[in-house]
């Protein structure tokens, strides 16, 4: 059964990994999708394969062009998914250029979203926002520095647009993975496949098809259900820091 037929719904960050994954499983469920991230050959490639959705090449850290983007269109449902890590270093070894981009495109173009899709919620009444969180956010671990302090802002976004929305009929939930094996450690080390190999080596990781299945399972609860916060570890995985590996 199609439970999201006909409901239009924006996913960012959906060139790869859980984003491109949540974007299938919404069709699946019969959504009209908005397809947004910077790699505009990878939406069109998999927009062809989700027929009637809408490609948007966009950069979530440039405020104007999001909200000409996205203002227009009256979402149903929004994933603001984009965002990244980059390096593992600890703070006084850190990169302020990396530290930015992080910061500008997991926070601020989280925000970003946000101001352009609310509006037109909170006027029609309703809608559901599913913020992709992580337990980086609710626990550091050695090198995450930045990248943790991004994701713990998430959470207290997610908390706050609950206050913010409370009265709007629009529902708010954040889904906090751990360890997803997705592109995100080839992009942490700019690269380097073999560190980030060893990342997933030996650990029966979560797949990206698994978080998309549970934001799918969020939206489509009845009116009156809002699944607030949600946080999946890998069975192999204790904590952030703590992960059993088999060799």
């Amino acid at each position: 059964m199609a439970q999201l037929k006909g409901k239009l719904a924006l996913v960012t960050g959906a060139s790869s990994g859980i984003g491109e994954c949540i974007a299938r499983a919404f069709a699946a469920e019969g959504a009209r999708l908005v397809l947004a991230a910077r790699r505009k050959e990878k939406l069109e490639r998999l927009a062809a394969e989700l027929p009637g959705s809408l490609v948007l090449e966009l950069d979530v850290r440039d405020a104007e062009a999001v909200t000409r983007a996205l203002r227009p269109h009256p979402f149903d449902i929004v994933i603001p998914g984009a965002g990244l890590a980059l390096g593992l270093d600890p703070v006084q070894k850190g990169s302020p250029v990396d530290w930015s981009e992080m910061i500008d495109t997991n926070v601020k173009g989280v925000l970003h979203v946000l101001g352009a899709v609310t509006p037109g919620m909170i006027e029609r009444r309703r809608g559901d926002i599913v913020f992709l969180g992580s337990v980086a956010g609710r626990q550091a671990y050695p090198g995450g520095n930045v990248y943790c302090a991004t994701k713990a802002a998430i959470r207290s976004l997610y908390e706050s647009l609950r206050y913010d929305l409370h009265d709007t009929g629009i529902r708010v939930s954040t889904v906090d993975p751990g360890m997803v094996r997705t592109p995100f450690s080839d992009v942490r080390f700019k690269g380097d496949g073999e560190r980030a190999a060893k990342v997933y080596a030996g650990v029966d990781y979560l797949w990206p098809e698994d978080i998309a299945d549970i934001v799918r399972f969020v939206v489509t609860r009845p009116a009156r259900v809002n699944i607030g916060e949600v946080v999946v570890w890998s069975k192999d995985q204790a904590s952030a820091m703590q992960v059993a590996r088999r060799t």
